[in-house]
């Protein structure tokens, strides 16, 4: 059955959705929107009425918003659960999303990352304010994600699961900002996950590179 995913190809949460795909072992064809370009195509706000990204077509089944189709992935497709059995372990997976997506993705993604490095390379100029600022907002998220982060190879005790891909996206661009380097540096059990994490072949495939100016 067909799968396309349509979305942003920098976007975080298409990264997210692709990584469990890849992990899933699901093929799937990419339908490139950008939803910085106004207006939206109405194509695609037919599929997604708020014309955010990403949004998954799976043999005519249309499900938008990422926590979904990432759940949704994970239970459809075969291969290892990517969600946890255990109430508790499965509780702090889905807490470790929703403070990546609540209090993560703004100061790590939005501020640091796409000021220092997606802004040069698009041929724009980094807005420092604004680094800084994101650079001070991702102090106690940090904080508050090496308190949760187990102190191994995965965010939550066991195996390999959607929290992993979740912050793994917003970490791999906050990273490549040295200022987002050096502030994970100073969290052992958060730099302990993100050094297994990163070296993850999964990652590597979903990487989507940078713009050219």
């Amino acid at each position: 059955m067909p799968v396309e995913l349509h979305g942003y190809r920098y976007s975080v949460y298409l990264r997210i959705v692709a990584m469990a795909l890849l992990e899933k072992g699901v093929a799937w064809t990419h339908v490139e929107v950008n939803p910085f370009v106004s207006p939206v195509p109405p194509a695609y706000l037919a599929l997604h009425p708020f014309g955010r990204v990403p949004t998954l077509v799976h043999d005519g089944f249309v499900l938008y918003e990422t926590t979904a189709i990432a759940r949704y992935v994970d239970e459809a497709f075969a291969g290892s659960s990517l969600q946890p059995r255990d109430p508790r372990e499965r509780a702090r997976m889905n807490q470790v999303i929703a403070v990546a997506d609540s209090y993560a993705y703004w100061p790590l993604v939005r501020q640091v990352f796409a000021q220092r490095v997606f802004a040069p390379a698009s041929g724009r100029a980094p807005d420092e304010a604004m680094i800084a600022e994101g650079v001070e907002r991702s102090a106690g998220v940090l904080r508050a994600l090496d308190d949760l982060a187990s102190g191994g190879p995965h965010l939550v005790a066991g195996s390999l699961s959607l929290a992993d891909l979740h912050l793994g996206a917003m970490m791999a661009y906050f990273t490549m900002a040295p200022e987002g380097g050096s502030a994970l540096a100073g969290h052992a059990r958060l730099s302990a996950w993100w050094r297994a994490f990163s070296a993850s072949a999964t990652l590597s495939r979903s990487d989507p590179g940078l713009p050219s100016p």
